[in-house]
């Protein structure tokens, strides 16, 4: 009877125990399957009966359980037309949709107002139109509702002071007419009408609102002057832009810069600064609001179909223009074609934007360089997700790796807290390095060309192998690269960066090998304005037969490593033969490479002499990469 009951027991805490993620919202699953099977979209998603819903499909987030959909974040995709009624009207527990900056047309979705769970809309940047229900006091739970940029009418709801929870609201730039209801709305921190057809008197209520927020109407008093603060800022965003005539009024364009966050990154006022100008037609604001910082907050979605992201086949992030124009940005370095940003988005993923600058090909020709470097998927190639091109504007956006560049990780602080790199690891990013520069060889029928290797431009992956990022930029530049610039990494006999070969590839190579090998940068001032070219040191200290006197003093405390080391050097130097036509092929360099790296199992590896050996340092951290 004992035993009995402890077998009862112990199934019972199993089955308490025992993961709920198994668990399928089937229901949930049939209506969004539905939805998009229904829905015309531009986009290729990755749902299918026969993944999980839950862990694998793009731009939807389940419950803790897993028995319920509870966000569904699609903008961008592509949707057009109206959205099929009786899809995400069975969603009875989503919480946040966002399907912004689609095509979507129509009157407001009846399905939406059946959705009582919901706490976040936003359905900016489309083609809605008609007027809003009257029942909208069904969202008794609703924090955020972001019409903008679309084409509603009639009035404002009354049934909209009924939103008790409401945080922010933005309905502006619509064609709404009639007076504003009274508000009184004691949570609501962010409110936007600018740019509709209102009238009458501001609300008592709401005149705790900056003027900013009711700009481009026909208010019958003056608009509010209220001090800005966190707490009710107006739209940082093109609030004066208008539909209808695409004009721009003076106060309007003072409310605008007036609203920008002072305390926002550069990033954001240089993208947004190239954004609105978009949304203006060429009005000249943005080389006004590029004078200051601009908050990154309700900037609405491109209505060009022409402007928008691109992204690449098996992307699975699901974010566009506007996505990278409010997140939190900060400045990872300033490279040789253009400043990169890491973006983190709504939903925590993070990605690297680089804003390019002097590139002079038109947009035929870097669509077609793109899609290039788009298809490329390799292991040891920094992935390139999608690209946005525009006369005033060109931005690529990449995966982000949470690891320093090889540049950063070699040439930054040496102080005593620094783990340095050991040899395994340095031999895995020269082996993953030429890895991914072959496969980007190979590319373009054997043709294609990098043009910038050089040691801020690798990475590397969690298994410590380098990835190769930046590739087919310089055929796409305005002006040559100068020797300055190339920084050591360029070939002797490249004249212009822009018609490098494979060779010259080869050679850049060669000189990040060399940095692994020997700790120093590529060119180093010395003595005042002497410069010192690391290729041109190594082969004098190997002329001269002080062969031991190349190799970094960090690499002299690893055993049994210094005949690979030497091999690799006899490597690295024959890539950087004066003559292109002596140097192997890049193919040959992975094969002489991957000889090194067979490790003699008897022999201890760095990783484990640095255990004994106990540099008491603490695990090194990620730092800013330049690329």
């Amino acid at each position: 009877m004992g035993a009995s009951l402890v077998v009862l027991v112990v199934f019972f805490v199993v089955g308490l125990l025992s993961p709920v993620s198994m668990a399928e919202p089937i229901e949930d699953k049939l209506a969004l399957l539905d939805f998009v099977e229904k829905f015309p979209h531009g986009r290729i998603l990755n749902w299918s009966d026969n993944s999980s819903v839950c862990d694998h499909w793009v731009g939807v987030k389940c419950s803790l359980d897993n028995g319920r959909i509870i966000s569904v974040r699609l903008p961008g995709v592509g949707f057009n037309g109206q959205i099929p009624p009786n899809t995400l009207s069975r969603l009875s527990a989503l919480e946040t949709l966002s399907l912004r900056s689609n095509s979507i047309t129509g009157p407001f979705p009846s399905d939406l107002t059946n959705i009582r769970t919901l706490t976040q809309l936003y359905l900016q940047s489309n083609y809605f139109s008609g007027p809003l229900p009257s029942n909208l006091s069904v969202w008794q739970n609703l924090t955020v509702l972001n019409l903008s940029f679309n084409a509603f009418n009639g009035s404002i709801p009354s049934s909209v002071s009924n939103l008790t929870q409401l945080v922010s609201l933005n309905l502006s730039n619509n064609s709404f007419s009639g007076e504003v209801p009274d508000l009184s709305l004691h949570k609501l921190q962010q409110l936007y009408l600018a740019n509709n057809s209102l009238g009458g008197r501001i609300p008592e209520s709401l005149r705790r609102f900056p003027n900013a927020s009711f700009v481009g109407n026909n208010f019958s008093v003056p608009l509010p002057s209220v001090a800005l603060s966190p707490r009710s800022s107006p739209i940082p965003t093109p609030s004066s832009y208008k539909r209808k005539t695409g004009k721009l009024s003076q106060s309007a364009i003072l409310g605008t810069i007036v609203g920008g966050s002072l305390s926002m990154f550069v990033v954001v006022a240089l993208l947004l600064t190239f954004y609105c100008s978009k949304r203006r037609n060429g009005n000249g604001i943005s080389s006004k609001m590029g004078k200051g910082d601009m908050s990154p907050k309700m900037v609405p979605g491109s209505q060009d179909d022409n402007n928008r992201l691109v992204f690449f086949y098996g992307c699975r992030y699901v974010f566009d223009l506007e996505d990278l124009l409010r997140a939190s940005a900060e400045v990872l370095g300033k490279g040789t074609f253009g400043t990169s940003y890491k973006a983190v988005l709504e939903d925590s993923t993070s990605v690297v934007v680089k804003r390019l600058k002097e590139v002079s090909a038109g947009k035929r020709e870097f669509e077609q360089q793109m899609e290039i470097v788009g298809r490329i998927r390799h292991e040891n190639v920094v992935q390139l997700r999608a690209y946005y091109y525009s006369k005033e504007e060109k931005l690529i956006v990449y995966d982000h790796y949470a690891q320093a560049s090889v540049s950063a990780l070699l040439h930054g602080s040496r102080d005593e807290h620094r783990v340095p790199l050991d040899w395994d690891t340095r031999l895995k990013i020269a082996l993953g390095m030429v890895r991914g520069v072959a496969r980007i060889h190979m590319e373009n029928s054997g043709k294609f060309v990098h043009g910038n290797i050089k040691a801020s431009n690798i990475f590397l992956n969690p298994e410590n192998y380098g990835c190769v990022s930046d590739l087919g930029l310089t055929a796409l530049m305005n002006t040559p690269i100068t020797l300055s610039r190339a920084a050591g990494y360029r070939a002797p006999e490249v004249v212009d960066a822009r018609k490098a070969s494979q060779a010259a590839d080869v050679y850049s190579v060669g000189v990040v090998m060399l940095e692994l090998l020997t700790g120093k940068s590529p060119v180093q001032s010395i003595r005042g304005d002497e410069i010192v070219h690391l290729v041109r040191w190594v082969q004098s200290v190997v002329r001269e037969e002080w062969t031991a006197e190349v190799f970094d003093v960090e690499l002299m405390r690893y055993p049994n490593i210094e005949e690979e080391l030497v091999e690799m050097l006899q490597i690295a130097l024959s890539c950087v033969v004066r003559s292109p036509e002596q140097r192997p092929k890049i193919a040959e360099v992975v094969r002489m490479i991957e000889d090194v790296g067979k490790v003699d199992p008897g022999r201890q590896t760095s990783s484990e002499a640095k255990v004994v050996e106990s540099s008491g340092g603490p695990t090194p951290t990620s730092q800013n990469a330049d690329q």
